[in-house]
This record gives structure tokens, C-alpha cells and sequence, in this order.
């Protein structure tokens, strides 16, 4: 199952991907499938036929893990 996450690079826009497993702590890469910018735009800086994105994790400040959908079912917003 694939996870949606976004990834935050120095000094860059974050971008948006899926990515098969989580990263490690004993990775040194990140492979992201299906880049793209948050509001679903392609990443200006990549060819725009690009699927897979491999980029050190060196160069990444955080990255942000989104809830699947079946979390989204199980933990919804509740207003008493």
C-alpha cells in the first residue's frame, strides 16, 4: 500500500509523492512516485512526463506523513 506523503526540501517549494514504504532511519534515499507541487501542478523544475523522483534524504528538512483513507474513516472530525 502506498503512502502519501510530502517532502520538504531546503529552500524549495514541498512536494507531494507516494512513496511504497516509509523511510528508515538506515536510508539514505527517497524514491517518490507521482510528484507534484500541493495544489496538484507539476514541479516546474522536473521534465513533465517524469513518474519517479529519487532524492537524497540529506537534502530533505521533514517530511509529512497523510493519513490513508481508511484512517480518515476511523478518525473523523467530532463537534458536540
Amino acid at each position: 500500500m502506498a503512502n502519501t506523503i510530502i517532502i520538504h526540501l531546503s529552500n524549495e517549494d514541498p512536494i507531494v509523492g507516494e512513496v511504497d514504504e516509509l523511510p528508515t532511519a538506515d536510508d539514505t534515499i527517497i524514491a517518490l512516485t507521482n510528484p507534484r507541487r500541493r495544489d496538484g501542478k507539476d514541479v516546474q523544475y522536473l521534465a513533465a512526463d517524469i513518474i519517479k523522483v529519487i532524492w537524497p534524504i540529506a537534502q530533505i528538512s521533514f517530511i509529512e506523513v497523510m493519513p490513508s483513507e481508511d484512517e480518515e474513516r476511523i478518525i473523523g472530525f467530532v463537534r458536540e
